[in-house]
């Protein structure tokens, strides 16, 4: 399961930081959902902050999914 990480850029923080909170939160949030939610809310604002959301392309999808993922973490 850990052998996609070695396939991670982590040396491009927009990329390995996401990865590497999605990988941290996953065991210790005891959920595979979690970990995604963390991922998702962190690679859209990381990309966000550093202006590669242009370059990237994200997609709205990835907006509403931020947006639904914070909602739910502040009505928690």
């Amino acid at each position: 399961m850990m052998g996609s990480a070695v396939k991670i850029d982590f040396n491009d923080p927009s990329e390995g930081i996401p990865a590497f909170l999605t990988i941290l939160a996953m065991p210790t949030a005891y959920s595979i959902s979690e970990g995604i939610a963390i991922g998702v809310i962190s690679w859209t604002l990381i990309n966000l902050v550093t202006g590669k959301a242009k370059e990237k392309k994200i997609s709205p999808l990835m907006y509403v999914l931020t947006v639904l993922f914070i909602l739910k973490y502040v009505f928690l």
